[in-house]
């Protein structure tokens, strides 16, 4: 069993940066994928970056070259730097925690908001 919470949004104007955090509790030695998703009211949930145990990383092509995602396994924790932030990427983010036994963990999402 996991419980996440995601910290770090807040109110950016455009052209900004951004950290968010994902803090697991628990035992997450049954992870394999660790998933940052955002929403906007009315549009479907949005998959924004991936990361797994072995290191690979993948993007969305709206925030490659924009976005970084990491984690640091000490820590339980996984983070999502985000610069040259643009009114489009205002949402609520969500971290998932994908697990080997078929089960996904999520927080209860940070918002971001960007001034123009």
């Amino acid at each position: 069993q996991v419980q996440l919470a995601e910290f770090g949004g807040g109110l950016v104007q455009t052209g900004g940066s951004l950290r968010l955090s994902c803090v697991a509790s628990g035992s997450i030695s049954d992870i394999n994928a660790m998933i940052w998703f955002r929403r906007t009211p009315g549009k479907l949930r949005e998959l924004v970056a991936t990361i797994t145990i072995d290191g690979r990383t993948g993007y969305a092509d709206s925030v490659k070259g924009r976005f970084t995602i990491s984690r640091d396994a000490t820590k339980n924790t996984m983070y999502l730097q985000m610069n040259n932030l643009k009114p489009e990427d205002a949402a609520t983010y969500y971290c998932n925690y994908h697990s080997t036994l078929g089960h996904d963990y999520w927080g209860q999402g940070t918002r971001v908001t960007v001034s123009s």
